[in-house]
C-alpha cells in the first residue's frame, strides 16, 4: 500500500475502505460550503432589526443591506441592480420566469409555446408554468449540446404560426458540466422574436457569468452554489422592460413588485458577499479546478482505458468530471466512496440520494449500462490538490477490489 493511500484510509478483512482522516468534500455542484465571507456578513445582519419594507431607520438599513447586496449579484452577472429579483432558490427563479405572462416594454405579442431542451433540470423540465400542449422539447447531440438547427426549425414552424417562443437552454449542465453556446442560441432565438432564459445556477462561479450568458434575456442563479446560503436565489432580468405578470408569490409589493413577501435579508446578505468573494477569486479558483479536473481524468483513463468521461470532447465546467466505468454501478461506486471518506453524487442532487437513472445521459443517447455508473466529482472553493491526490489513490483501491470481486464472481 502505498503513503498517499495509508494517509486516507485503511482496508478492513472485508476489503473495505474506512476513511481515517478529514473527509474529501467533492460535491459542490450540489452544495457549496458556506464562505467565510458569507458566513460573516450574515451574523452582522442578523444582530440588525428592521423590516426592509418600514421607513424607520432601521427599516432604511435594512435596504440598503439589501440593495447592496443586489448590487453585487448584480455585477456578478454584468447586469443592472434594478433587474435582480430575489428569489427563496434557482428552483423558483426558474419557475417565475418559465411562464406566458411575460410582457415586454413596446412588445405585446405573447408568448405562446415554451421550447425546453431535453438536459435541463428537473426544476425546468417539471417547473415551467405552460400547459402541456404547449411544450415542445429542443433535443441535444451525443456531447449534450444543443441543436442550433433543430431550435431553428421548431421557432421558424413556431412563427410561422404566428405564434413566439419562450426558450429554456442551460449555461451549463449539472451533472456534465457542458457548456451551451448561449451567445449563438440567443442570436437564433430573438431573431425569430422569441426570448431565451437561461439557468446559470451551475455556471455562476465557475466562469464568469457576463460572458457565458451574453444574451439571454433572463438569468436564473442560486446562493448555495456558489458558496451562499440555502434557500436563497435570484431572477434577473438582463432585457430591460421585461416583467412577469403572474407573479407566484403575491400579497405584497417586494422586490419591484416582482415577489411578495418580506425579505430574507440575512440570507440575501451572505448571496451578496459569497458573489464579492467568487469575483475576487474566480480566475484564480478557475484555473485549479480545471487542473484538478483533468488531472482526477487522467487518473481514471490511467486505471479503467474503457472508462468514460462524458462531455470530454466539448467545453465544460472547470470544476465537473463526469464519468463512468464498466461493470461499476453509482450506487456501488457512491457506497464505496463515502466508507473511504469521499462525498461525492451521480447526478443532479435533486436525483443522487436516489441514484435515479440520468435523464441527461439518456437525451445523449448514453448506453444504459454507462448510464447506471455515472459519477459526478465537483469541486469547489474549500478543496486542494492534496485531496485531488488522495482521491485518486482511493479511486484506484476502489477499482482493484472490484475487479477482484468480478474475477471471483
Amino acid at each position: 500500500m502505498s503513503k498517499t493511500l495509508a494517509t486516507a484510509g485503511v482496508l478492513t478483512k472485508t476489503g473495505t475502505i474506512m476513511a481515517t482522516e478529514q473527509r474529501i468534500y467533492f460535491d459542490h455542484n450540489a452544495t457549496s460550503p458556506l464562505r467565510p465571507e458569507a458566513r460573516s456578513a450574515m451574523l452582522s445582519a442578523f444582530d440588525q432589526s428592521g423590516n426592509a419594507s418600514s421607513v424607520h431607520a432601521e427599516g432604511r438599513r435594512a435596504r440598503g443591506m439589501l440593495d447592496h447586496a443586489r448590487e453585487s449579484v448584480a455585477s456578478m452577472c454584468g447586469a443592472s441592480a434594478r433587474d435582480v429579483i430575489f428569489t427563496a432558490g434557482g428552483t423558483e427563479a426558474n419557475n417565475l420566469a418559465l411562464t406566458r405572462s411575460l410582457l415586454i416594454e413596446g412588445d405585446r405579442r405573447p408568448v405562446t409555446r415554451c421550447v425546453i431542451s431535453s438536459v435541463e433540470h428537473v426544476c425546468v423540465l417539471d417547473g415551467h408554468r405552460f400547459p402541456s400542449d404547449r411544450v415542445e422539447t429542443l433535443v441535444v447531440d451525443a456531447n449534450g449540446i444543443v441543436s442550433a438547427d433543430a431550435l431553428s426549425e421548431q421557432l421558424t414552424r413556431i412563427s410561422q404560426q404566428d405564434g413566439r417562443a419562450l426558450v429554456a437552454i442551460q449555461a451549463a449542465n449539472s451533472e456534465t458540466g457542458v457548456l451551451q453556446p448561449i451567445a449563438e442560441l440567443s442570436q437564433l432565438v430573438h431573431r425569430h422574436g422569441g426570448l431565451l432564459h437561461c439557468d446559470a445556477v451551475q455556471a455562476a462561479g465557475k466562469l464568469p457569468l457576463d460572458q457565458i450568458t451574453a444574451g439571454a434575456d433572463m438569468v436564473a442563479l442560486s446562493a448555495h452554489k456558489i458558496g451562499g446560503p440555502q434557500g436563497v436565489g435570484a431572477l434577473v432580468l438582463r432585457s430591460g422592460g421585461i416583467s412577469i405578470a403572474d407573479k407566484m408569490m403575491r400579497g405584497g409589493g417586494q422586490e419591484r413588485g416582482a415577489r411578495g413577501g418580506t425579505e430574507n435579508v440575512a440570507g440575501i446578505v451572505g448571496f451578496g458577499a459569497a458573489a464579492q468573494a467568487v469575483m475576487s477569486s474566480l480566475r484564480i479558483e478557475a484555473a485549479n479546478y480545471q487542473d484538478w479536473r483533468d488531472a482526477v481524468a487522467a487518473a481514471v483513463i490511467k486505471l479503467c482505458p474503457e472508462a468514460m468521461i462524458f462531455g470530454a470532447n466539448v467545453a465544460r465546467l472547470p470544476n465537473t468530471l463526469a464519468f463512468a466505468v464498466p461493470g461499476l454501478t453509482a450506487e456501488m461506486a457512491l457506497m464505496g466512496f463515502d466508507l473511504a471518506g469521499v462525498a461525492l453524487s451521480s447526478g443532479s442532487a435533486c436525483s443522487s440520494g436516489k441514484v435515479k437513472r440520468s435523464h441527461v445521459l439518456d437525451a445523449m443517447g448514453v448506453a444504459p449500462d454507462m448510464v447506471s455508473g455515472a459519477i459526478r466529482v465537483s469541486f469547489g472553493w474549500t478543496n486542494s490538490a492534496e485531496e485531488v491526490i488522495r482521491f485518486a489513490s482511493i479511486f484506484e483501491t476502489l477499482i482493484e477490489r472490484m475487479m477482484k470481486r468480478s474475477r471471483a464472481a
